[in-house]
């Protein structure tokens, strides 16, 4: 979403072959807020990894919006005459920012408490740009601390606070297929409100060489591709297996409940490959990385062919929707039916399929969503390229240092170091306090 991380911040290149804007159609708020986990996670709970959702206060909301990096006290006791004073080592009084969202600072850590580490995100983006910021380079947390540094030092996570209506139209009063969850219609002037919330996930090491994106238009599987862009050997031989599997899931699990019927969703498929998690659903829009594809390619492909089983057909005749409309029929071997004359080849459907779109049996072949890998040869599998997030690993913070001179930057490289320090010191006690 918003720098999605999503999960997903494409920055395409403008050039003068393309059109200056690409051929979207108009993103709603309600599209927006129906790929916020917090709305299609409660549909989809038993298809997503182990997690927990808590609803923001505004306070909090507050709290990540505003200017530097200002943590709670480290291992603060609760009492109920605890009127909050702490001191740091030097005997001076600390500031404590969780005063104003206790509630949301004792559910961090009973989720922490209960699974151990987590991964956090908002409404739809994770702080994947942020983990330089963190103690072991990557976004799992083990203490509310590393949760809030990572929050505050993401521009993915401002994003979410303050951009997830850039480029959105009004949900249109006869537009039903885009109106809101709850039938109303969002009136054109102010912008809606979102419920903003906090995402902890149990922490588990994916294999990133299993997570997958795939594009949906109209209710059909466009696309899909890897995530990661380094080059797999091992996925080539597995394309068509995975590519079954992801189709089974979206027609059986997606295609008919998600509200709209243009969205963007990321799949995790972990051996022995016979089940798929759900990481993430983003929005049909340029906010969302393409990844291997660019969008107007996707927003150019054409539709998958349709497939319709003939039940009463003795010899398992498929019937076929070609790309000009007219209808075709194939039978167990993948050969069109004629009447007239029986065929003398016999072809396996298979090696039919397999030709797909612009091979020597096109006009019969039905086009399956492409699989696009990155191969050993591309240019996106060598490690110097750029890399992921780099245009966000500088926090605001730090540029601000830097324009306000040596002072300035000295100050923050202190602040940095004595935050990291804490951290370190928090899961060595931690790690005394298990053994």
């Amino acid at each position: 979403m918003p720098l999605m991380e999503s999960e997903n911040i494409s920055a395409e290149s403008a050039s003068n072959d393309l059109p200056d804007r690409l051929p979207f159609p108009p993103i709603t708020y309600s599209h927006i807020l129906h790929c916020s986990y917090h709305d299609w996670h409660p549909r989809y709970r038993t298809l997503t990894p182990k997690s927990k959702v808590i609803s923001l206060p505004e306070k909090f909301v507050s709290y990540l919006r505003a200017d530097g990096i200002l943590l709670p006290p480290e291992n603060r006791p609760r009492t109920e005459d605890d009127d909050y004073d702490t001191f740091s080592d030097d005997g001076e009084e600390e500031e404590d920012p969780s005063i104003e969202w206790p509630e949301v600072h004792d559910q961090v850590k009973s989720i922490i408490s209960e699974f151990g580490k987590v991964t956090p995100k908002l409404n739809w983006s994770a702080p994947k740009d942020a983990t330089f910021m963190s103690a072991t380079n990557d976004t799992k947390c083990q203490t509310p601390n590393d949760i809030y540094l990572l929050l505050k030092s993401s521009d993915f996570i401002t994003h979410d606070l303050d951009h997830p209506f850039d480029d959105c139209v009004p949900d249109q009063q006869n537009d039903a297929t885009n109106s809101p969850a709850n039938g109303d219609s969002f009136p054109d002037g102010p912008l809606p409100e979102v419920p903003y919330h906090l995402v902890l996930r149990k922490y588990v090491n994916f294999n990133p060489s299993l997570e997958f994106r795939c594009f949906v238009r109209n209710r059909k599987l466009l696309c899909m591709c890897q995530r990661d862009q380094n080059h797999f050997d091992f996925l080539f031989p597995m394309r068509d297996m995975l590519r079954s599997r992801i189709q089974s899931f979206f027609d059986e699990k997606l295609r008919d409940t998600f509200p709209d019927p243009n969205f963007v969703f990321d799949v995790y498929i972990p051996a022995p490959h016979q089940r798929i998690w759900l990481i993430d659903i983003n929005p049909w829009a340029q906010r969302t990385d393409p990844l291997l594809f660019s969008w107007l390619e996707i927003l150019t492909m054409k539709d998958p062919v349709g497939f319709e089983e003939e039940d009463d057909m003795a010899e398992g005749v498929v019937r076929i929707s070609l790309h000009d409309g007219s209808v075709t029929e194939l039978n167990a071997r993948g050969e069109p039916v004629d009447e007239s004359e029986s065929s003398s080849e016999e072809e396996d459907l298979d090696d039919v399929t397999a030709k797909g779109p612009g091979g020597e049996d096109d006009e019969f072949a039905p086009f399956l969503p492409e699989f696009r890998l990155i191969k050993k040869n591309d240019p996106e599998a060598y490690s110097f390229s750029t890399p992921q997030y780099s245009a966000h690993k500088v926090p605001r913070e730090l540029v601000d240092a830097s324009l306000a001179g040596p002072g300035g930057m000295s100050e923050f490289m202190g602040k940095w170091q004595d935050i990291l320090q804490k951290q370190m010191n928090e899961q060595r006690a931690d790690s005394s306090d298990s053994e």
